[in-house]
């Protein structure tokens, strides 16, 4: 996970000066205050001070070297999806089964630093009764929490969506805090075959901004992920195209809210050619195309967005063994989780079988944080693509 503990705060900036700067985007002010000016008078703003110490600390520990993020917050509704793909109902207690079975591995702290969970997971109890959130303490995995409200349709676009859950979000994650979450996600999205219209990207950028000043007040550290979805035939220059756009509005909007740039951790999708586009992309072509981005847009922490696990890791491996600044690791779900799921199928019998893939996917990716993965004695299962068009969560 790309830590931007390695950005200062900055000064806020013109936006023409985000959208036309390529290198220097950030400069360090001789305080951690941001200075707003305007004809009629001058004011101070100081951003998430109760809490800079910690929120640097945690985004550190999540970026720690071998170590990446397990994503297991999908919603009660498409964790119902995953059970019924292995024949088992949506109840409470199959959800916490499958749950405990991802949270629970020994050793899985070696290679997992951090892990975004529900809402319903993070006050619930594992199956033996002890709670999600000290499983996860003890092996040294910070818990997260997933704080949107979902997607829904932007009016006035383009059949685009928005991200909602600003509302109330300063007491949700207040109490999210209090029950021992240290960050936060947000998941909005971008779609490429629907334009993006610059309200959608404006929307998306805006909504990012002000859950991640809002996380880091209550003591979050917020993952900033404008995820571009991989639905559509482009190619991977129209990718690239979309992301430079989005990226640029994002640290705009970040900036006027005075997010203090230490304490975040930046989630940029892959780029990638379209799901459906004729022309493949190899691991050295989406390293070249997505280290490209990050050093005209800043660093990093990645989605495999609906590749197989085994592409999603050779492409992270490729990117570590090209030379680049950043701390650059993973946040996958599927792309952990996939042949675990499938190996558990519902039957206490097979935990430890199923939880021996998801310790060998966290290594796998673990060494590619390093840039030290071969590929050897990867299975079928692994190399089988996840995309699904109009994926949702």
């Amino acid at each position: 996970m790309a830590s931007t503990s390695l950005l200062k705060a900055s000064p806020v900036l013109d936006k023409s000066e985000w959208v036309k700067g390529q290198r220097v985007l950030f400069r360090q002010p001789s305080s951690a205050a941001v200075v707003l000016r305007n004809r009629a008078t001058s004011l101070t703003v100081r951003a998430a001070s109760s809490y800079a110490d910690e929120l640097v600390k945690t985004a550190k520990t999540i970026a720690s070297p071998g170590r990446g993020i397990l994503a297991m917050d999908e919603s009660n509704a498409t964790c119902g999806k995953r059970l019924d793909s292995i024949g088992l109902e949506n109840t409470e207690a199959n959800r916490q089964a499958y749950r405990t079975l991802r949270v629970s591995p020994p050793g899985l702290g070696q290679h997992i630093s951090g892990a975004i969970l529900f809402e319903e997971t993070l006050y619930q109890s594992t199956t033996e009764g002890k709670e999600m959130v000290d499983v996860l303490v003890e092996q040294n995995i910070v818990p997260g929490i997933k704080v949107d409200k979902g997607l829904v349709p932007l009016v006035g676009s383009n059949n685009e969506s928005w991200c909602q859950g600003l509302d109330g979000l300063s007491s949700r994650t207040a109490a999210y805090y209090q029950q021992g979450a240290r960050f936060a996600k947000w998941r909005t999205v971008v779609s490429i075959p629907n334009g993006p219209s610059a309200l959608a990207v404006k929307e998306a950028a805006w909504g990012l901004a002000r859950y991640a000043a809002i996380s880091q007040d209550s003591g979050l550290v917020p993952i900033v992920e404008p995820e571009i979805l991989l639905d559509g035939e482009h190619d991977i220059d129209r990718t690239y195209e979309v992301a430079e756009k989005v990226w640029a509005e994002v640290f705009f909007y970040l900036a006027q809210n005075n997010v203090m740039f230490e304490g975040i951790l930046l989630n940029p999708s892959m780029v990638t050619p379209g799901a459906e586009s004729k022309d493949r992309a190899t691991p050295e072509q989406v390293a070249s195309y997505t280290l490209k981005l990050l050093r005209n847009r800043i660093p990093p922490a990645f989605l495999s967005g609906g590749q197989s696990e085994l592409e999603a890791t050779l492409n992270l491996n490729a990117m570590n063994q090209a030379p680049n600044p950043w701390h650059v690791s993973f946040s996958y779900a599927r792309a952990l989780q996939n042949t675990c799921l499938k190996t558990w199928g519902g039957r206490d019998e097979n935990v430890n079988a199923a939880q021996t893939p998801l310790l060998a996917r966290a290594k796998a990716n673990s060494l590619a944080q390093l840039g030290k993965y071969t590929g050897e004695g990867e299975s079928e299962e692994a190399k089988e693509g996840m995309f699904g068009k109009g994926y949702t969560y």
